[in-house]
């Protein structure tokens, strides 16, 4: 029985996060835009909205993919753009967010930015910069900073990653150098 879900990330800009999650197993959906939660983070910041297949893959995987492929324990000139956070829809999910946090914090060794926030509201980004690596993927932007996040996809979730839309990463000579060593 399918069962989906939906989870919001913010942590960099949304063209890298749409593409990390674009390329997830079991990720039926991802809408790009802006985020706002509530009280002092009620402004609007970069974020994607994932709609997942929970049978596929679930929220431990979506916010470790999520902690790994963005700077989550370091803060920048540039964090109020990017807000780095978990929104959550509902009690449960915040619970279980909170959670998978706290595991993977002890894990990482170091303390992590990254919020848990309800989510408020969303506004969709403009049409014309959606789906920015499928129909970029060889602009500097996407090379220099979405290919790198593919590639850690590729190696440390191999089984939760769409190989076939990620196949011109795997003839790409710098991914080629770093899984040879």
């Amino acid at each position: 029985m399918k069962s989906n879900s939906k989870i919001a990330f913010g942590g960099g800009c949304h063209w890298c996060t749409e593409a990390v999650f674009q390329s997830v197993i079991g990720v039926e959906k991802v809408a790009q835009g802006y985020v706002a939660s509530i009280d002092e983070n009620n402004t609007f910041s970069e974020a994607v909205i994932v709609h997942f297949n929970t049978n596929c893959v679930n929220l431990n995987v979506l916010i470790h993919i999520h902690l790994l492929t963005h700077k989550s324990s370091s803060n920048h000139s540039m964090r109020n753009k990017y807000r780095s956070a978990v929104y959550t829809f509902s009690e449960a999910q915040y619970a279980e967010a909170c959670l998978v946090m706290e595991r993977y914090r002890l894990d990482l060794g170091q303390d992590l930015i990254t919020q848990i926030l309800p989510f408020s509201e969303f506004k969709a980004s403009r049409e014309a910069i959606q789906n920015y690596y499928k129909k970029n993927p060889e602009k500097p932007f996407c090379e220099t900073f979405i290919n790198p996040k593919l590639t850690l996809l590729l190696e440390q979730f191999t089984d939760y990653v769409n190989h076939n839309t990620l196949s011109h990463l795997k003839t790409n000579e710098k991914y080629k150098t770093r899984n040879s060593e």
